[in-house]
């Protein structure tokens, strides 16, 4: 599992409102992407939003992180966002009572993979 933290600097003109709306709108949107676990819209009073997604591989995440996807970003919010991916090892999960422990997590970013 990967986890892929996604930021980008508003502009000025989308508040609070703006950002949840248009969240709102899109979400259902994130439904059928392809390897996708979940997505969590964020958005920040210090004026950046984004995502933090749960990906089953790497190459799903950075195959989505292209085309379309970086174009209506960029469009919208006037620059390319930042992404961090991160190697998961663990998931705690108490609405579902859970625990899951990753033996075989590969590293992003492993030249190996």
């Amino acid at each position: 599992m990967i986890t892929a933290v996604v930021r980008y600097k508003l502009p000025p003109q989308i508040d609070y409102a703006a950002c949840r709306e248009h969240f709102h709108k899109i979400a259902p949107n994130f439904r059928e992407v392809t390897g996708l676990i979940s997505k969590h819209f964020i958005w920040s009073e210090s004026g950046w939003a984004g995502g933090v997604y749960q990906w089953e591989r790497i190459e799903d995440a950075t195959a989505f992180y292209t085309g379309p996807w970086l174009e209506g970003i960029i469009q919208r919010y006037g620059m390319k966002p930042q992404i961090d991916f991160y190697a998961v090892f663990a998931v705690t999960d108490n609405a579902r009572g859970k625990v899951e422990l990753f033996k075989d997590a590969v590293a992003p970013n492993d030249p190996s993979r």
